[in-house]
């Protein structure tokens, strides 16, 4: 019986340009959806049992239905079971073909199904199934890339305290209670504003995660509202927030003509106040950053006034000494301020009062008082003497020019020599001992030659299981928190240490974790 020839169905295109306009997804993703639409309709009219695929003409519509065989050489060959209705023997595939060969995919054209309400019904199954797949795709390909910008949404429903956002129809934002600014609670209906944080693939559409929370937030908030530095005049270094509460951002300008600071505020506060009031009140202070880590500690500790700083780079601390007055500003209310100034400046910062400090002072020249007593087998007037000169350590006595302690009121080459060598042999028999304990402990050489912890803190590493500089490398910085002390050891310094371990062992460094 003659097929006849596919007619033209320009109505079929005009449908198919349609929907992919409406669903903003690939015109080929409809046509190839109602492609698999029309060939589920020719199989449960020809057998689902038939291998049959259709296909649409892109410029006419005209739909093509075919049933595929594989040719085989004989019924007992290509598989377990012939299958009469996939697959034909070479003398069966000559009524198709003149020439078949096996191993040949044989086209046998079928007439075009007719859409009844039933075949219809599945075919729009189909499409749409497809159609939304390809919808989900494209929301996540969208969003993926999104990552670190801000949306607005209208809230669709609370549960929990978590909300969920539509973003502009085009997907489902999810902002945890916990992601959410301290006291806002959003309603359903209200506009929206966060930043996206992660974008998860899922079997339901892309899962987009919010946040209203995060220093990210706050600095892509100054991007929109301060053009300098959306042009990059004006660069963010470094933003602290307790949420809804205090924030600090450090700003700077390579352009010397530019104030980075009253032009993030702006005159009357016309910059700064769009994000205070998008960050629900949160008191924020811009501070100017320095590459002179004292000075950016001190502009950080604003608004107190400093009186003075001592900065440790070893141990990455910085001592701030204020007066009195001075000192509840300089912690802020919980010691919010202090704690701000830390985390915005990378530096673990005490904060003292004159008297605190006079008092630290007072205990480090008689500790350094007792320890020269000792290894220098010298009277507390000659221990006080040396340390009235500058001199803070066994080691520098031992090391320093002797032209140094020469100069020393009432040193002459004699005592200047003597003092160097006792302080040269009391460093002899210190190293010695330290080294007998640790590899008492087992503890290899690289890690008790490890210049960034104290030997102490070394020591009782290696009592806790880290017996080189490979195991230290491999900890995380709250581990050997707890294996030193929280009081020993704050965990922004551990995770310094630990990377300068890692620099060693694994030739890794921050630069190259940044990148």
């Amino acid at each position: 019986m003659p097929i006849n020839k596919p007619m033209p169905r320009q109505d079929l295109l005009l449908a198919a340009d349609s929907l992919a306009a409406e669903k903003q997804i690939s015109r080929d993703i409809v046509l190839e959806s109602l492609e698999a639409a029309v060939a589920k309709i020719a199989k449960a009219k020809f057998g689902e049992e038939l291998n049959i695929t259709a296909a649409i003409d892109k410029k006419t519509g005209a739909i093509t239905v075919k049933r595929l065989f594989d040719v085989i050489a004989d019924e007992a060959v290509g598989g377990e079971e012939y299958n009469p209705f996939a697959q034909l023997t070479v003398a069966e595939a000559k009524k198709y073909s003149k020439d078949p060969q096996v191993g040949d995919v044989i086209e046998d054209l079928l007439p075009e199904p007719e859409f009844g309400r039933q075949a219809f019904q599945s075919a729009r199954q189909v499409v749409i199934g497809r159609v939304r797949d390809a919808e989900r795709g494209n929301q996540y390909e969208e969003f993926k890339d999104s990552v670190g910008d801000i949306v607005s949404g209208v809230v669709k429903r609370v549960e929990f305290g978590n909300v969920y956002v539509d973003i502009k129809g085009k997907g489902e934002g999810y902002i945890r209670a916990t992601e959410l600014i301290a006291r806002e609670r959003p309603q359903p209906g209200e506009h929206v504003r966060a930043l996206i944080m992660d974008v998860q693939r899922t079997n339901t559409g892309p899962q987009i995660f919010l946040t209203r929370t995060h220093p990210m937030f706050m600095e892509r908030l100054f991007m929109q509202e301060v053009p300098e530095i959306y042009d990059g005049v004006i660069k963010i270094k470094s933003v602290a927030r307790a949420p809804g509460s205090h924030a600090k951002i450090a700003v700077m300008s390579e352009d010397p003509s530019i104030d980075p600071v009253g032009m993030t505020v702006g005159v009357k506060g016309t910059r700064i106040q769009p994000v205070i009031n998008e960050c629900q009140g949160e008191k924020i202070d811009v501070i100017l950053y320095s590459e002179d880590p004292a000075v950016y500690i001190v502009n950080a500790i604003s608004p107190a006034k400093v009186q003075k700083i001592i900065v440790d780079e070893d141990t990455h601390t910085a001592a701030v000494i204020v007066a009195e007055d001075q000192q509840s500003f300089a912690i802020g209310r919980r010691g919010q301020n202090v704690r701000l100034a830390s985390q915005l400046t990378g530096w673990n910062i005490d904060i003292l009062s004159e008297a605190e400090e006079q008092e630290r002072r007072a205990k480090e020249v008689a500790e350094k008082t007792e320890l020269f007593v000792k290894a220098l087998d010298v009277d507390s007037i000659i221990a006080q003497l040396l340390i009235t000169e500058g001199f803070r350590s066994v080691e520098e006595v031992a090391f320093v020019p002797v032209a140094e302690l020469e100069s020393v009121e009432g040193f002459d080459a004699g005592i200047a020599g003597e003092l160097q060598q006792r302080a040269k042999e009391y460093l002899e028999k210190v190293e010695a001992e330290y080294k007998a304990s640790g590899h008492a402990l087992k503890m290899t050489d690289d890690l008790l030659d490890f210049k960034f912890l104290k030997r102490p803190q070394i020591l009782k590493a290696g009592q806790n299981g880290v017996r080189s500089l490979t195991d230290l490398a491999d900890l995380a910085s709250d581990e050997l928190v707890e294996i030193l002390g929280a009081e020993e050891m704050k965990e922004s310094v551990a995770g310094r240490i630990i990377m300068k371990a890692r620099e060693q062992v694994y030739g890794i460094n921050e630069d190259k974790v940044e990148e």
